[in-house]
């Protein structure tokens, strides 16, 4: 579904990316684990083309799309969710999750995928007429990431979808990573925290300034003593 090969970006001078490579398949949920500045969304931001590599290529089903523009990256198939959980404040909750269904054209309806939203996080049901200037950041989280996923996409990307939330909202999001990937859509997560990895997380990449220092089974990651001392400091 996607691969990544020899990501290498600069921003203002610095190494931010060095050679960065990785894979998502069909179906399947990958996470990119680092702490904080090790590079985690500056390669998500340069799949979804908001950051231009110097080098390296990103593919989709096989197709080249290093350097389109965000917006063609999105027609493509791509959701994205970012960090900050940024929705539009003058917007309601409803209005927020229905955005991506007027900018890209599925075989699906929109009710469809407005429908599949929100029984993913049947929370948001209750807010669906809530302004999102008065959404806690848990709520703000869910309605992110749900209209990420009403966009339609073949690939899901999710900065961070745990970071900075009450333990009790956790397990809600946690619940709603877990239904998209049922749904058979291939996701990829960032996170700061192991310990914040899905149980059902097929394969786990850590990254440690700017380059991949693991790639394998989650099972398998503190097999190796360097990246078990980077993980255990990820944060």
């Amino acid at each position: 579904m996607l691969a990544v090969k020899d990501l290498v970006v600069d921003i203002d001078g610095s190494h931010i990316l060095r050679k960065v490579s990785l894979e998502v398949s069909a179906g399947e949920l990958v996470c990119l684990v680092g702490r904080n500045g090790a590079g985690k969304s500056t390669t998500f931001r340069t799949i979804i083309g908001a950051c231009k590599a110097i080098s390296g290529v990103v593919t989709l089903e096989g197709r080249d799309i290093t350097g389109l523009p965000p917006f063609r990256i999105a027609r493509l198939g791509v959701g994205f969710a970012p960090e900050e959980s940024e929705v539009f404040g003058d917007l309601t909750v409803a209005e927020n999750i229905l955005l991506p269904t007027w900018t890209r054209i599925t075989e699906r309806t929109a009710e469809e995928r407005e429908a599949l939203a929100y029984r993913v996080f049947p929370r948001l049901e209750r807010y669906r007429a809530r302004g999102g200037q008065q959404l806690s950041g848990g709520e703000r989280k869910m309605v992110s990431i749900a209209r990420a996923l009403a966009l339609d996409p073949k690939l899901l990307l999710l900065d961070e979808p745990t970071e900075g939330l009450s333990p009790a909202v956790v397990p809600a999001i946690v619940d709603g990573i877990a239904s998209i990937r049922h749904l058979g859509r291939a996701v990829l997560i960032a996170e700061s925290n192991l310990h914040h990895v899905p149980d059902f997380a097929d394969r786990l990449y850590v990254i440690e300034r700017g380059e991949i220092i693991y790639a394998g089974a989650p099972a398998d990651v503190r097999r190796d003593a360097a990246v078990v001392k980077v993980v255990d400091g990820a944060g």
